[in-house]
């Protein structure tokens, strides 16, 4: 039997996404240092409206609550003894939400990274990173996770311990890598190296692509680096809704609806077939982008100056693919949303 997932794909050019967490959790009085996770016990009915409001805005698929949900991460909280539970949680209110849509709604149980760095150059071994996510991937699937769903990697070793994690748990996962590095992820990673090297897994994702990173106009060029190097599998853009600029004591992503609406459009003919926001990414931008995506025609393959031109200018000069590719490098923030 096929997953949800694969049979919505089979039967649509696009699918929606949802938009950010950490930003709608804020603005409900997630503090700075509280680990949002714990909200699925303590706040279950603001977690229930972060997805509902996704679900109302047009999302055809919704992420959990679950981003930070594994042990390592969760030790920063002294929560580790409740990976399971947190998970399970998190996608069981996700669950009521899709359930009660009317239509198809895909739960995705969002698996960050471990904030860990992979041997060699750090102390995470493969067996250990691919423990904590498969203990995440059971608590989500228990959940009733529909899909697992990983998401703003850098490291390569990383996300493969994450395939191993989800094709331990037996669930069908999806990931995103977070190209916030002048075209590369904080571990070098090129969108051409990301299409080998999910080619290359055992237990590949049904769909990859790109979350997070730096604006919407970047996104969309690591986009057209996976469509250039002819992936067999959907691709995703998940894109910042704008930068963010620090306005009255807090982090305000300045990407209005109109400029998401813009890049939903161009995310698709640049061939994304999962197309969704991050960071600063709120109900009112996911709702221009499913209008301006059902009413507005699919147009040819955008070129770089068009993206530039509709979105804004890239924050490189280089994609991460020439000669120039070590250019300088900046580590940005790693949180999704």
């Amino acid at each position: 039997m096929s997953d949800l997932l694969s049979r919505l794909l089979d039967e649509r050019d696009w699918l929606m996404a949802d938009g950010a967490t950490g930003t709608n959790l804020f603005n409900m009085g997630l503090t700075a240092g509280e680990a949002p996770e714990l909200w699925n016990t303590d706040r279950p009915d603001n977690i229930r409206a972060l997805y509902r409001s996704a679900v109302e805005a047009g999302s055809d698929i919704f992420l959990t609550n679950t981003f930070g949900g594994n042990a390592s991460r969760l030790k920063l909280h002294n929560a580790q003894g409740r990976v399971r539970e947190l998970n399970r949680i998190g996608a069981s209110l996700g669950r009521e939400i899709a359930d009660a849509a009317g239509r198809p709604v895909v739960v995705a149980g969002s698996m960050g990274p471990t904030g860990e760095i992979m041997v060699p150059m750090g102390a995470l071994t493969h067996e250990r990173a691919v423990e904590m996510f498969h203990e995440q991937a059971e608590g989500l699937k228990e959940g009733g996770a529909d899909v697992l769903w990983v998401e703003t990697i850098s490291s390569p070793e990383e996300f493969k311990a994450a395939a191993e994690g989800c094709a331990r748990a037996a669930m069908p996962w999806c990931g995103t890598m977070s190209f916030d590095t002048a075209g590369r992820t904080m571990m070098g990673v090129t969108s051409a190296q990301m299409v080998a090297l999910v080619d290359r897994l055992d237990h590949p994702p049904i769909a990859f692509g790109a979350n997070c990173g730096v604006g919407a106009a970047d996104l969309l060029r690591t986009v057209l680096g996976f469509v250039a190097a002819g992936p067999e599998r959907p691709v995703i853009a998940k894109g910042n809704a704008g930068i963010p600029k620090y306005h009255d004591g807090h982090i305000h992503y300045d990407g209005t609806p109109d400029l998401m609406a813009e890049y939903a459009v161009l995310a698709r003919d640049a061939g994304a077939r999962i197309i969704g926001g991050c960071c600063g990414t709120m109900a009112e931008h996911l709702r221009a982008m499913r209008t301006a995506l059902e009413t507005r025609p699919k147009g040819p393959r955008p070129t770089l100056d068009e993206i530039a031109g509709r979105l804004g200018g890239f924050s490189s000069a280089s994609d991460g693919t020439g000669e120039d590719a070590g250019a300088a490098r900046e580590r940005r923030g790693r949180r999704r949303g």
